[in-house]
């Protein structure tokens, strides 16, 4: 029996001042084996002294949280390492982006994030149908996508094919991974808007170097 794991993240409070609301979705088949490149990956940072943190890319950016003791150079290379794990590993992904401005409500975004969701599964439904199971990992952080999240599969595919768990980043590197996602189209979308800040200039580079090490290479996983 097939099972396909679905991680989701957000970036951008509903309510918040952030000018974009992204909802990124990563999906793995569990017959799709990842300990080998968890492997390489925990051992890559035990070769360059890096701790293992959970990725968290807007506080390993800002130096926050748990990276709030390390260097730049540090959180580069931290960076630079989770992108290779990222290339090697097996999901696929996609992720809808809202200009919050075109929505005179926290509602209407949600109407239009169920619509969206929804389309998007009915768009890949034979691909979808070939799980038996489809098990949906988020930690349950806005009512809104919880809600467009129950709303958008339970319609789309069977219910009792769907089940919900609460989960955090540091138990799941898959949702590391969603985390990643965002943070990274995010950054083409301020890219895109020549809004990109120094911290992005930092860590990404310029938007050829962007495009170059960090976009493209992650776009290959598209859904």
């Amino acid at each position: 029996m097939r099972e396909l794991s679905v991680f989701v993240d957000e970036s951008g409070d509903i309510g918040g001042e952030s000018r974009c609301y992204l909802l990124s979705l990563v999906f793995h088949d569990q017959s799709d084996d990842l300990s080998r490149t968890m492997r390489l990956y925990e051992q890559d940072l035990a070769v360059r002294g890096l701790a293992d943190i959970p990725l968290h890319l807007n506080p390993l950016m800002r130096g926050n949280e748990g990276y709030s003791n390390l260097s730049v150079d540090d959180r580069a290379r931290m960076l630079a390492s989770f992108g290779t794990f990222v290339v090697h590993s097996p999901f696929k992904y996609h992720v809808f982006l809202y200009e919050k401005s075109q929505f005179a409500t926290s509602e209407a975004l949600g109407a239009r994030m169920r619509r969206d969701l929804s389309a998007l599964l009915f768009d890949n439904i034979d691909w979808f149908q070939r799980f038996d199971f489809v098990k949906i990992y988020y930690d349950d952080g806005q009512s809104l996508v919880t809600r467009a999240l129950h709303l958008g599969f339970e319609y789309a595919l069977a219910r009792e094919a769907v089940v919900y768990r609460d989960a955090s980043p540091a138990g799941y590197r898959m949702l590391q991974i969603a985390d990643y996602v965002c943070g990274i189209e995010l950054a083409a979308a301020k890219y895109d808007s020549g809004v990109e800040g120094a911290t992005d200039r930092m860590f990404f580079g310029t938007r050829r170097d962007f495009n170059k090490n960090f976009l493209r290479k992650l776009r290959k996983h598209l859904l």
